[in-house]
């Protein structure tokens, strides 16, 4: 057991990508492992909307963390450009909530937190986004919702990572740890075992295979979803589009993403014919003239969904050394600024800059919470 680090995170993807960049920052030394590339799981396949906050008036510990995010992402966006010159596409753009009959916004969380909005309703609504189809009848404006171009962000991180000499060792599986008592000493791999004085697993889906090992059962579990990618003429459409739980996401350069669904098949990641369709559907029922885009490609993701639609955040009870940042769920990009620092702070033994304590591993089972976003 010759490799030797302060800090060993497994999982690649945007959370211990992260978290491995922050560490880096403090000095560090840190090793990051991934059973395959680094990012090319459910953070790649993320569509990337930040929605807007102010984490000194959040509520709920949820909206704490993400609009935290929200605010940390202007300034890693521009130290991560700086570092490494690869542009992740942070920008402002807004959005709109469009209405579905029925159905309730949290109107009083984003007032409580200070947030921007306003009602739009009929024609105004096409003044706002004039290709939206004239069936739309009411919608919430969020002038401060932004975007990040995903698969860009996570080379960034990656590009600092190594710059800053983080150990990384992609196509190297973890498959269980090495003990004396409580302690882990090391993970093993089919490599041979990876030694640290501190573990942080951050497998998104795969994250309670791992841990189990411990008698850790967390319920994290893989939710595909899938995205299609459309390529248009026309570039006028500047605002996110969501609606229920799917929504359009324009690149500003005549590409579209379409998403998501949110499918309880296991470990399949492959995109399916009838979940496309009703995408393509969903986009030209939003905006019409999409009906004759071009399809570029479309993909899927395993995203980690946990009981309670909560992230796990710290230390596994009775591992002394042994910590996890999963189940974030779909907001894995969304939430990964605050995740990051927060995890960071509390792996070199500082007071976390959010309280974990309601995403602490033994947290005892809830029913979802009313936030002021879906993820």
């Amino acid at each position: 057991m010759t490799d030797h680090a302060d800090v060993l995170i497994v999982g690649g993807g945007v959370i211990g990508l992260t978290t491995a960049y922050f560490l880096a920052q403090e000095g560090v030394r840190v090793t990051l492992i991934d059973k395959g590339d680094f990012g090319r799981e459910a953070s790649w396949a993320g569509a990337g909307i930040i929605p807007p906050g102010d984490s000194r008036r959040a509520i709920a510990p949820i909206d704490h963390l993400r609009s935290l995010s929200s605010e940390m992402y202007p300034d890693l966006s521009r130290r991560l450009r700086e570092q490494t010159g690869i542009d992740n596409g942070y920008h402002v753009c807004g959005g709109l909530d469009l209405v579905e009959p029925g159905e309730a916004f949290p109107i009083e969380e984003w007032r409580a937190e200070g947030i921007a909005f306003r009602e739009v309703m009929g024609d105004a609504l096409r003044a706002v986004e004039p290709g939206l189809s004239p069936a739309l009848a009411r919608a919430y404006h969020l002038p401060g919702m932004a975007q990040v171009r995903t698969p860009r962000h996570v080379k960034a991180l990656l590009a600092a990572c190594e710059a800053q000499g983080v150990q990384l060792y992609p196509h190297r599986a973890a498959t269980g740890f090495v003990r004396t008592g409580r302690r882990i000493d090391a993970v093993q791999t089919e490599q041979g075992p990876l030694l640290a004085g501190r573990f942080l697993v951050t497998a998104g889906a795969w994250t309670d295979g791992l841990v189990q090992q411990v008698g850790c059962r967390l319920g994290v579990r893989p939710v595909r979803g899938q995205i299609a990618l459309l390529q248009t003429d026309d570039a006028r459409q500047r605002l996110i589009l969501l609606k229920g739980k799917r929504y359009l996401v324009p690149r500003g350069d005549g590409l579209v993403l379409v998403g998501a669904t949110e499918e309880d098949v296991g470990f399949d990641a492959r995109p399916t014919a009838s979940a496309i369709a009703g995408l393509l559907a969903f986009a030209a029922e939003l905006v019409p003239s999409l009906a004759g885009a071009a399809l570029e490609r479309c993909w899927a993701g395993l995203r980690p969904g946990s009981p309670d639609g909560l992230p796990f955040l710290g230390a596994v009870p009775n591992c002394p050394n042994l910590y996890v940042a999963a189940g974030h769920f779909r907001a894995g990009i969304q939430l990964s600024p605050a995740s990051g620092r927060a995890m960071t702070d509390l792996l070199i033994g500082r007071e976390p800059v959010v309280s974990l304590k309601a995403f602490r591993l033994d947290r005892p089972p809830a029913p979802p919470i009313r936030t002021a976003f879906r993820s």
